[in-house]
């Protein structure tokens, strides 16, 4: 059976990306290809060529895309920091920004020395992102993980399993609410970093389909203002830090300076400082639990 040239089939398929309105047509059908062939996408010059059954796939995995169905689903996998974790429906597909505040934690881990075993709490945790590419990056840290949706819960317990079974230090998969008062007291006053990246998206907002149509609306919405999750998850974090504990909110980029007001409100926190995202737009908000003097 004759084998079809990989470069005509490419542009063939960022033209219909293209037309269905796919916001990134030329690396979506580069990420398709290289998941067809088994390669990286930087190895994709080294593959001229498909099977039959190759293009077939191919084929039917842009016209999925093409209906908007996320690229994460289809290829199975989504990145943060130096691991690949495994989405699919029903948990929310992690997004390049929040790899802002994973290098963020990394940062604050560095700068703590080595007086004691790190500590560091995700809330919200989703597919196990944050906790996970922390856990990869730092195996002498404990990391906790706390997570409602079960079906989310779900995603996260199989990709903690897998990266466990691949040798990084096991994380501590926590099912709750992180508004809950008593979620994780255990940790009280212990935590050395917590990271968050829940749901904020203004009730109202108008999202992509791969957005609306298959990302849980529990992971993404946090009513009217968008601060409905953050607003009570504020005391958790307090409780949890230690004294000069620092932590990271990921938000909308409409809230950045009601999250940092939420925390110079509480009376918990003081170094509180908006973030961008890569795109200039405001991101996340960390702060510092207040204590001795500023480390940073």
């Amino acid at each position: 059976m004759s084998r079809a040239p990989l470069r005509p089939a490419i542009r063939e398929a960022v033209e219909i990306l293209a037309a269905a309105g796919v916001p990134s047509p030329n690396a979506d059908a580069e990420h398709l290809a290289a998941h067809v062939l088994g390669v990286d996408r930087g190895r994709l010059v080294l593959m001229p060529m498909l099977t039959p059954d190759q293009l077939e796939e191919f084929r039917k995995l842009v016209a999925r895309r093409a209906e908007r169905v996320p690229l994460q689903h289809l290829t199975g996998t989504a990145a943060m920091g130096e691991i690949d974790l495994a989405v699919g429906p029903g948990v929310f597909v992690p997004r390049p920004e929040t790899e802002l505040i994973f290098e963020w934690a990394l940062g604050r881990l560095e700068c703590l020395g080595h007086a004691h075993q790190p500590i560091v709490v995700d809330l919200c945790t989703g597919s196990g992102a944050l906790a996970l590419a922390i856990a990869h990056a730092r195996p002498d840290a404990e990391v906790h993980a706390v997570e409602l949706d079960p079906e989310a819960l779900a995603w996260a317990r199989r990709n903690a399993q897998q990266l466990a079974d691949e040798g990084d230090t096991p994380i501590d998969l926590h099912a709750g609410d992180v508004t809950d008062p008593a979620i994780l007291e255990h940790l009280n006053g212990r935590v050395d970093v917590v990271v968050s990246n829940p749901p904020y998206i203004p009730s109202d907002a108008r999202l992509d389909p791969e957005v609306m149509d298959h990302d849980p609306h529990r992971a993404l919405f946090g009513g009217p203002d968008g601060l409905d999750v953050i607003r009570p998850m504020v005391a958790t974090i307090a409780r949890l830090l230690r004294e000069n504990g620092t932590a990271a909110v990921e938000h909308d980029d409409t809230n950045g300076s009601g999250v940092a007001a939420l925390l110079a409100g509480s009376g918990s926190f003081t170094d509180i400082a908006e973030h961008p995202d890569l795109a200039g737009k405001p991101r996340f908000v960390v702060a510092r639990r207040l204590g001795a003097p500023s480390v940073a």
